[in-house]
């Protein structure tokens, strides 16, 4: 099966692109082909119509806290709501999101999905530091227009699917909440690679296969530059691949989501939040 994992940005460009895995699933491993680079939304959008089947691991937040949604009077369904949003456009989205935050009391301002809650990830409606809620305007979206089945908020009948993922969940395993990669300069330390090569030597061992029901097969090459790039883009888009392999293997039980998940807010996947 074509397993694809993506690290995706709000601000794609050519020193900063959305990045992609591409990796295939058989025969109880998860092996990596390559590393591809979008530097634009429509290069994104192209990969998202390209053929199925595939299934793809996305890192970015499908959806908004259901009290948001509500309290914003926006449609009762993803698909509604995700058109209403785009419509604000960035300023306008970032705006009204920045009116409901001021009448919030101190300490509610960005509320959580539960899948939020359970997964240790930022509120959907962060807009600045990890600018989430940007990533959420911009990738949205491209899943609304692209027809794929997007799980749980809006699945279709399509061989071209994509799940939720947080590449930190994966990381964790190996690192706890060690950080791994950093865009400026000053921080990309040496600390910061070891705790890359302790995940990518996680990803090669036994734990991997325990956790995930697969082992990852890498070429030294492709291991020693997951290590060595210290932006962490690739080797987060490897982690975002994951999931959706393991959502794939699950595809018979709900693949992977719980039943009461909330289909408003949608659902972060991973075996760690059964």
């Amino acid at each position: 099966m074509h397993i694809h994992g993506v690290d995706f940005t709000s601000a794609p460009r050519r020193g900063k692109p959305i990045t992609g895995a591409v990796c295939h699933l058989a025969d109880g491993r998860l092996a990596l082909e390559r590393i591809d680079a979008f530097e634009t939304f429509d290069a994104f959008e192209a990969f998202l119509a390209q053929p199925g089947p595939w299934v793809a691991g996305l890192d970015f937040p499908f959806g908004q806290p259901r009290r948001l949604v509500e309290a914003l009077g926006w449609p009762k369904d993803w698909a509604g709501y995700v058109a209403q949003a785009e419509a604000l456009g960035m300023d306008g989205f970032v705006a009204r999101l920045g009116e409901y935050r001021a009448g919030q009391p101190p300490g509610d301002k960005q509320h959580l999905r539960r899948t939020d809650a359970r997964a240790g990830s930022a509120s959907p409606m962060m807009l600045y530091g990890v600018p989430v809620g940007r990533m959420f305007l911009r990738g949205a979206p491209c899943l609304r227009r692209a027809g794929v089945s997007v799980l749980p908020v809006r699945p279709a009948e399509s061989d071209r699917v994509v799940i939720e993922a947080y590449p930190a969940l994966a990381a964790r395993r190996w690192i706890g909440r060690t950080s791994y990669k950093s865009d400026t300069r000053a921080r990309q330390t040496a600390a910061r690679r070891a705790a890359r090569q302790a995940i990518v030597d996680g990803l090669r061992s036994e734990a991997c296969r325990a956790a995930y029901g697969f082992g990852v097969a890498l070429a030294e090459s492709q291991a020693a530059a997951l290590v060595d790039e210290p932006q962490g883009d690739a080797l987060d888009a490897l982690l975002a691949a994951l999931p959706a392999a393991w959502a794939w293997t699950r595809r018979e039980d709900g693949w992977g989501i719980p039943a009461e998940v909330d289909p408003l807010e949608g659902w972060i996947v991973d075996p760690g939040l059964i």
